[in-house]
């Protein structure tokens, strides 16, 4: 049996991904176990997730993975390359993944390929450079850069989940991992895209429906099981979750920085004068948005400064987030996840945590680490309407579907 590792938020779990999985069944064989590395409580985009990771993850077991590990928070709110090298490193920390099935708009593994191996060269770093002092954003820098050495298969960088793809690919090279990269093409509305298509729509545009309570329009671009437990929670006071409820708390918290607090962030801009301009913004703002569109500026990109505000909330810095991630966090698993799981406790170069008590046995940095995770997941308990209490990350045992 091949084992596919995907790395996804799912945020909500909808269609696409059902696709994802199913397709990488298809193209590896319908007895290929698929575990999927997937962001906690908060998401690269610098938001909380719509639903906590708990229940994220059991649709995403009723959806077709057989196990879901945690990419825990010091990465999946990071930018895309320490986002990737990340879940790329607990996919080849597990020992049993063969393969790393990612979604692209493409579907052309050469170029995303070319991309990779450019973006790793001396040449494209001191080409970077130089586009960064014109004054440009990164991914702007970046992608002139690339094309300036390999001509338009850069082009790729334009364009999000080939992005991150780029990024899977660097990964696996960096580690010298023998995981065979499967790129799939995308099929439907593309990333962030405000309209559905071909009986697809984005996950931003299910977050807005569901925000205006337009549970039937969302509802056709969801799974059954999705659509159900996300009404169930948002019942029950716990959906939509968003960084929106804490607003005030946020404000207060950007308030009491200083510049060198700003600076101590991760991708801060320290060296380009950004934390003063993070300082200013906090004094004069009257809302999120308001910030984030006083910090904004052609070279620093709004997600960018989103993910810096995420950070300052979650009272985090860039030495929280070591070299690598320490141990493999297990959310949920059914029957031949539960294989899987066995043979990972032989294979795996990391410890396998599966009960949260168990988190105090592990080394100290892995134990930090872990109670920084607890950390988070108190304050994404005041993300929802209904605020929840703290101490939810070592009472929540992993999910556990039809078994």
């Amino acid at each position: 049996m091949q084992v596919a590792g995907i790395v996804a938020e799912y945020n909500p779990f909808h269609l696409g991904h059902g696709w994802h999985i199913a397709e990488t069944r298809r193209l590896l064989g319908g007895d290929t176990g698929i575990i999927c590395v997937m962001s906690g409580n908060f998401v690269q985009r610098g938001q909380a997730a719509v639903m906590d990771k708990w229940r994220r993850a059991g649709c995403a077991l009723r959806g077709g993975a057989d196990l879901v590990l945690e990419l825990p928070t010091v990465w999946a709110v990071a930018s895309a390359e320490a986002f990737a090298q990340g879940a790329v490193s607990l996919l080849a920390s597990s020992g049993v993944v063969d393969v790393l099935s990612f979604g692209c708009e493409s579907g052309d593994a050469a170029s995303l390929s070319a991309t990779a191996d450019c973006l790793l060269t001396d040449a494209h770093q001191e080409l970077l450079r130089e586009e960064l002092g014109r004054g440009v954003s990164f991914p702007v820098a970046r992608q002139a850069a690339a094309e300036k050495l390999i001509g338009p298969q850069a082009g790729c960088l334009g364009t999000p989940n080939n992005n991150l793809a780029v990024e899977y690919l660097k990964a696996l090279r960096l580690l010298r991992s023998p995981i065979t990269p499967l790129a799939v093409a995308r099929v439907g509305a593309g990333h962030d895209a405000a309209a559905p298509a071909d009986g697809f729509a984005s996950a931003s545009a299910i977050r807005a429906m569901l925000k205006n309570s337009r549970w039937e329009e969302a509802g056709r671009y969801l799974p059954p099981s999705t659509a159900s437990l996300l009404l169930q929670e948002t019942e029950q006071g716990r959906c939509p979750a968003g960084l929106e409820q804490c607003e005030r708390a946020v404000l207060a918290k950007l308030r009491t920085m200083s510049e060198d607090d700003f600076a101590a962030l991760p991708d801060s801009g320290a060296a380009e004068g950004l934390p003063r301009r993070l300082t200013e913004a906090a004094r004069t703002s009257g809302s999120m948005e308001k910030f984030c569109a006083a910090a904004k500026t052609k070279r620093y990109t709004h997600a960018r400064i989103r993910r810096l505000v995420l950070w300052a909330f979650l009272g985090l810095t860039a030495a929280d987030r070591p070299s690598s991630p320490p141990y493999l966090r297990v959310l949920g698993f059914n029957r031949r996840g539960q294989a899987l799981l066995r043979e990972m406790r032989e294979k795996a170069n990391l410890p396998v945590l599966v009960k949260s008590a168990h988190a105090r046995r592990m080394p100290e940095s892995a134990k930090q680490l872990f109670e920084l995770e607890a950390r988070c997941t108190d304050l994404y308990a005041l993300c929802s309407p209904l605020p929840r209490p703290c101490g939810l990350e070592w009472t929540t045992g992993p999910v556990i579907p039809d078994m």
